[in-house]
């Protein structure tokens, strides 16, 4: 069975959004990052030492995506 969350140790000045992107490739994702983390205020940027729950999320692909071997 997949892991539900990923662990991700902070370092100074990162943010949600850059933490959405590195780990989801989109930085308008980063709800789930912060509903994972209520213990975490939310600010603009995160301080160093924070060790973060990151969601393993299910990555949805449309056949409009697929190259066409894959169709």
């Amino acid at each position: 069975m997949p892991a539900e969350y990923l662990t991700h140790t902070t370092v100074e000045g990162e943010r949600w959004d850059q933490l959405a992107f590195i780990y989801y490739g989109d930085a308008m994702r980063y709800e789930p990052i912060v509903r994972a983390n209520p213990q975490v205020p939310i600010t603009r940027s995160l301080t160093s030492g924070l060790t973060l729950r990151i969601p393993v999320l299910d990555v949805v692909t449309s056949s409009e995506d697929l190259p066409p071997w894959f169709k």
